[in-house]
């Protein structure tokens, strides 16, 4: 998520509690999208896009934390 950002990223995942939550939330969405793309887990295709659209919206809000900081630095 964001590797222009990775040093801002790996600062707030260590400051911020929040942020490293969305964080968290974000890979295991990821990895459950991925399971259940493989097969690995079972999932209908609905249930696919419902977690992607969930994904987005937590990418969306870690972005807003992320761009906060970056123009607090400025």
């Amino acid at each position: 998520m964001f590797p222009e950002y990775s040093d801002q990223i790996a600062r707030l995942k260590a400051a911020d509690p929040e942020f490293l939550r969305l964080c968290e939330q974000h890979a295991a969405l990821a990895q459950k999208i991925r399971n259940m793309e493989t097969r690995i887990e079972p999932g209908t295709h609905e249930q696919i896009e419902i977690l992607k659209k969930q994904k987005l919206l937590i990418k969306d809000s870690a972005y807003l934390v992320l761009k906060k900081e970056i123009a607090a630095k400025a």
